[in-house]
């Protein structure tokens, strides 16, 4: 049995830590409140913006000649990874690394056997996880979170566009988590470049052939449309993957305390039954110490 001393030093260190969870939890809510208000705001334009470049695209010829939309040879692949900066907050960051890897190995394998997988980490932890396996990273934008704002992600989102126009890529995946709510998050693995045809968009179409008047041109439309629809796609990922870190980094937090609240009800009991018994030893020694004197 731990002495009295041992067991008072780990309640004192337990309450300490149970302090700093609650801390974490509190800061972790105010945060996700703003940030699930910027996915809130953001995800209806994003759809619709998805829905107008499905429809404008539909009926456009040049929109099937965007160097966006060729698919080629898959022999170059890279992948976006979108984790946070930080750690304490559950299974966030490793079930996008999870997600990533087992995406190279059932997709990829043939590629990464080549050495011709990169990885784009948005967040520290995504790309040194994958740094620590031997893949390549690309760290430009490894500290997105650290100034997070539109114009860094449309910088990033410029880069992989670039790049992918440039043929450096033959083709670039998404992986994200998606915020559903504040103890679920769901894991998305989306194909970004070469632009694939959005179901969801197209079943909205109208299925009666519908004459539009283009100001300015049709062409121009969907030549501006696709890059800003990447931008906006890449911008999104970035603001679900934050606002399901905070929520899950409150949820755990939250569990963390009543760990630890847990643990002070054990160790409260255990000094107690170690106090109770190191009196009883001590009365009994007194008992004892009496009776021998009596006899003497």
């Amino acid at each position: 049995m731990a002495s009295l001393k041992e067991v008072r030093n780990r309640i004192t260190s337990v309450n300490s830590t149970q302090q700093i969870t609650k801390a974490m939890k509190m800061v972790a809510a105010a945060k996700l409140r703003r940030a699930q208000d910027a996915i809130i705001q953001m995800r209806p334009y994003a759809k619709k913006l998805g829905e107008m470049l499905a429809t404008v695209s539909a009926g456009a010829e040049t929109a099937a000649d965007s160097p966006f939309k060729q698919v080629r040879l898959v022999e170059k692949v890279l992948i976006v990874t979108v984790t946070s900066d930080r750690g304490l907050c559950g299974a966030f960051n490793t079930n996008v690394i999870k997600a990533a890897a087992a995406l190279i190995q059932e997709k990829y394998a043939a590629q990464a056997a080549k050495g011709n997988v990169e990885i784009l980490a948005l967040g520290k932890k995504g790309g040194e996880a994958f740094l620590r396996r031997g893949v390549t990273v690309n760290t430009a934008f490894m500290d997105v979170y650290a100034r997070l704002s539109f114009g860094v992600v449309k910088e990033a989102a410029e880069s992989i566009m670039a790049d992918f126009q440039a043929g450096k890529y033959d083709v670039v995946e998404l992986v994200f988590n998606e915020f559903k709510n504040v103890a679920t998050q769901i894991i998305r693995a989306d194909q970004l470049l070469p632009i694939a045809a959005n179901p969801e968009a197209l079943m909205k179409m109208p299925t009666t052939a519908t004459n539009y008047i283009f100001e300015p041109a049709e062409e121009q439309i969907v030549q501006d449309l696709i890059p800003k629809t990447l931008k906006i796609q890449l911008y999104r990922a970035v603001l679900e993957s934050n606002a399901s870190e905070h929520g899950a980094r409150m949820t755990a937090m939250d569990k963390a305390t009543e760990n630890a609240q847990d643990l002070l009800k054990a160790l409260r009991l255990e000094y107690n039954r170690s106090r109770q018994a190191a009196i009883t030893k001590e009365i009994l020694e007194i008992v004892g110490g009496a009776e021998a004197l009596s006899q003497g």
